[in-house]
């Protein structure tokens, strides 16, 4: 290696190493608590179904959807399941979207610490609300409040800028892309086989207090939340400076709209949009992949859990190995161009697979694509913005994110239902190409590292 590239490779601090351990466990438990009821959507609908019928808001909920369905020309019985599932995910992702360049920005002004355990509060309490979600209005909410805590997760982002440098920043934003990768593979795990244990089957006087089928999940997420509060309460110290909170509290504007004002420096929009079309797109195929391998390949809950689980698998080793030890080197520009380039092939694969070999070149193509893209773009986001912004600006970038992640699935979801699954991944594989040009147009980092 030469001396540029050993200049380059900027080892982590001791501080910034402990801080990522403290980031990488509120990461990794956001996202088992988003991921943990993936699974468990259509046995949900059965379920609430038959408890309330026709009445109340899933009755609603049911004949909106069952309209939607005939409007699109899909199968009303498959495609009543996915829009299900597509509209509980939205719920969750839409808020984030709201709330987490709002918590973002009050982090900038009250620290990181408190933002992370009144998020991290939320979370327990949200969990602690789908264990007694005996009614659907009641999972609705727990939904809603675990979308708005979720915005923990700029937070966290801020954190990490908080602790690096801009030229070791992309092995910090790998640390975080490991714990996404972890989370995915723990999340659907634990959703698609702790639900084997119904509580009320034996203890049926349960459910005269909400308990209902899906408890165990619930129980399960619950304790590990509060594990992480009790951790950070304990062990996380604060890592924005005193004298940029006082700045912060002078010079935020809390007006939501206010808030996107990413154009201010130079980059920060063309990578948010970069990152919002990508995510469209990515969200969109990954929230597909169940109905593809069960149409095609006649896959159930436990085949499609292995498939989430070679997804994150995928995702956590090459962000800890490849990302953290070569984006310093070549740049996160640079990598992020990679990571699209692989990442297009990946999808447009998907449309043509038949068989199980197929369907699992594919996924790796597309998880090493976004191992490479999420981390990088998160990196440069925050290298673009100023120390004193940086739970703004990553907050709007996440927001983004959660946004795309939102409504990818309903596009997608429309797409695979009105022209088929083969078509609407081609076209998915295509739009990727968009966010692919604009990140090819992102300045220069300030730091010759990126």
């Amino acid at each position: 290696m030469s001396a540029q590239e050993q200049q380059q490779e900027e080892a982590l601090s001791p501080e910034a190493r402990s801080v990522l351990k403290i980031v990488f466990v509120t990461l990794f438990l956001d996202l088992v608590g988003f991921s943990i009821i993936f699974p468990l959507f259509p046995a949900m609908l059965d379920y609430y179904v038959a408890r309330e019928g026709g009445a109340g808001l899933v009755g609603w909920l049911v004949s909106a959807l069952e309209g939607f369905t005939r409007a699109t020309g899909g199968p009303e019985e498959i495609g009543l399941i996915i829009l299900f599932g597509g509209v509980l995910a939205s719920l969750y992702s839409m808020l984030q979207f709201v709330f987490s360049p709002i918590i973002g920005s009050l982090s900038d002004r009250w620290g990181r610490r408190p933002l992370l355990l009144v998020c991290i509060a939320g979370l327990v309490l949200s969990y602690v609300m789908w264990f007694f979600a005996g009614p659907f209005l009641v999972l609705v909410l727990a939904r809603i409040l675990g979308g708005i805590a979720a915005g923990n997760i700029s937070t966290a982002t801020a954190v990490v800028a908080d602790v690096t440098s801009t030229r070791n920043r992309p092995k910090g934003m790998a640390i975080i892309g490991m714990a996404f990768g972890i989370g995915f593979v723990v999340g659907p795990a634990i959703g698609g086989f702790s639900a084997a244990i119904d509580l009320t089957e034996r203890w049926p006087g349960l459910a005269d207090y909400g308990v209902n089928p899906f408890s165990v999940p619930a129980l399960i997420a619950l304790g590990l939340a509060l594990l992480n509060f009790v951790y950070v309460a304990i062990y996380f110290k604060e890592t924005l400076p005193q004298a940029m909170q006082e700045a912060s509290r002078t010079q935020r504007s809390m007006n939501p709209i206010a808030l996107f004002r990413g154009e201010a420096y130079p980059g920060v929009r063309k990578t948010n949009l970069t990152n919002f079309f990508f995510l469209t797109a990515f969200a969109g195929s990954e929230f597909g992949l169940t109905f593809l391998a069960m149409d095609r390949l006649g896959y159930g809950p436990r085949e499609n859990a292995y498939l989430f689980v070679f997804i994150g698998l995928t995702l956590a080793l090459v962000q800890g190995t490849y990302v953290r030890l070569r984006a310093p080197i070549i740049g996160a520009k640079k990598m992020t161009l990679h990571g699209f380039v692989t990442v297009i092939p990946g999808i447009g694969l998907l449309a043509l697979a038949n068989s199980t070999w197929q369907l699992y070149v594919a996924l790796f193509f597309m998880a090493v694509g976004s191992a490479q893209i999420i981390p990088c773009l998160t990196s440069l986001a925050s290298t673009y913005a100023p120390p004193d912004d940086q739970g703004r600006v990553l907050g709007v970038f996440r927001s983004l994110g959660a946004l795309a992640r939102g409504i990818g699935p309903l596009i997608a979801c429309l797409l695979y239902w009105g022209v088929g699954s083969a078509p609407a991944y081609l076209l998915m594989a295509a739009a990727v190409a968009l966010p692919l040009g604009i990140a090819a147009s992102l300045p220069k980092a300030p730091d010759p590292a990126l």
